[in-house]
């Protein structure tokens, strides 16, 4: 029997139905990949240290920074995916439509802050396994960064990439719940402080958005959809919808993990100032919070690899470029990043400081060409009409990026005065 052919005992009704229902649940199949890609992306070991470090220094008050963050986060993620789904194109391919040139000036930006940040992520899921079976992070590294690369050399890779971010951006959000129920926050004063804070920082504000959609993470999910086949205008209702989950899931574990560890901090518990995380889990849940840690930490880092690495070597091709290469040049990314931990032992704080730099410049420059496409270069987009309120809030949460730009390149200036 051929996939054509009808099976024994169906109706017309199910020849004709059957087709469509298996598209129906191979885009849902890819959305949800796309989606999980995007907030496993922005969920690395970085992720947690933020939440951490603002949840320690302004208690109930970070749920403000948290709420607007979010919003902020939607309305450009929002103006990136539709550009991109719309369009058909990669944001690099836009840029150099643009102006020749200038998507790989792009590129080159995150090509750089993409190779020093997967050091860091390899180092996380290191610091993972030590957390979670003592092994040496040196070694869990290695292996984590071995099981990356297993996942880019199966069969169905694509298949492979959206069931393990799935499964473990799911692991993540219930192990930090059972985390933030037993230290026992005080959700009613955070609540309060979403509407009425007791204290505001900007700081906060700006790093969870650079820290949410900055260097390549805006763009993971939305390229992922472009390779599963998933554009064009007929799909806009597609693509918004993965737009706003995407971002909503980070943020749903941006708040889990904001309680967790308020709970802790809100008994009175000192945190160990070298790991604060940690120790906060392990004070809400004694030897089992420690190795819960170790998981989510580890979850956090390999999705994160995984993630930069798909999406900065879908900066560096074009879509014609065949699937073998691209599963070259992920392994090939994956190794390089792994041998500058394993050789260095930890992400050099300097090359950090830069990496840091060349991500907030991405900021603001990617998310303008975009925008730029979506107000001036209606002709890429096979005649949508554009919402003009859309990119109104695009622009206005563009200025932030600006100002995320000018505060990441400071320090790399400061370094070397």
């Amino acid at each position: 029997m051929t996939d054509t052919e009808p099976a024994r005992g169906s109706t017309a009704s199910d020849e004709h139905t059957t087709p469509r229902t298996k598209m129906a649940s191979s885009t849902r199949s890819t959305l949800l990949g796309a989606m999980f890609l995007m907030a496993t992306s922005a969920i690395g070991p970085g992720f947690i240290t933020q939440t951490t470090t603002f949840t320690v220094q302004l208690g109930v008050a970070f749920a403000f920074a948290i709420g607007v963050s979010i919003l902020v986060d939607i309305a450009l993620q929002l103006n990136v995916w539709r550009v991109i789904g719309v369009s058909g194109r990669r944001a690099q391919e836009l840029g150099n439509l643009v102006l020749p040139g200038l998507g790989w000036a792009m590129a080159a930006l995150l090509l750089v802050g993409g190779l020093v940040f997967n050091v860091g992520n390899v180092a996380g899921a290191g610091l993972g396994t030590d957390a979670a079976l003592g092994l040496d992070p040196r070694i869990g590294g290695a292996l984590s960064a071995a099981i990356a690369i297993a996942v880019f050399l199966s069969k169905r890779a694509g298949v492979a990439i959206d069931r393990i971010v799935v499964v473990l951006g799911l692991i993540m959000i219930a192990l930090t719940s059972f985390i933030a129920v037993r230290s026992g926050p005080p959700v009613g004063e955070a609540l309060r402080n979403v509407v009425l804070p007791e204290q505001v920082s900007f700081l906060a504000i700006t790093t969870l958005i650079g820290g949410t959609i900055g260097g390549y993470i805006v763009y993971a999910g939305a390229h992922r959809l472009l390779d599963s086949g998933v554009s064009g205008p007929d799909n806009v209702g597609t693509i918004t919808r993965g737009a706003v989950t995407g971002i909503l899931l980070t943020g749903v574990m941006r708040i889990i993990l904001f309680l967790a560890i308020l709970g802790v901090v809100s008994s009175g518990a000192d945190l160990d100032p070298d790991s604060q995380a940690a120790s906060a889990f392990q004070a809400a849940a004694g030897e089992v919070g420690l190795r819960v840690f170790g998981v989510v930490l580890w979850a956090a880092a390999i999705t994160s690899v995984i993630g930069a690495s798909y999406t900065t070597v879908t900066f560096v091709t074009t879509q014609r470029t065949s699937e073998r290469r691209r599963t070259v040049l992920v392994c090939a990314f994956i190794v390089l990043t792994t041998f500058v931990y394993v050789v260095v032992g930890a992400a050099p704080a300097t090359l950090l400081v830069f990496a840091g730099a060349f991500n907030g410049l991405l900021l603001p420059f990617g998310i303008g060409v975009l925008l730029w496409v979506g107000t001036r270069r209606t002709d890429l987009l096979h005649g949508y009409s554009y919402p003009s309120w859309l990119l109104g809030i695009g622009w206005v949460a563009w200025l932030l990026t600006v100002y995320l730009a000018v505060n990441s390149v400071r320090p790399a200036i400061d370094l070397f005065a």
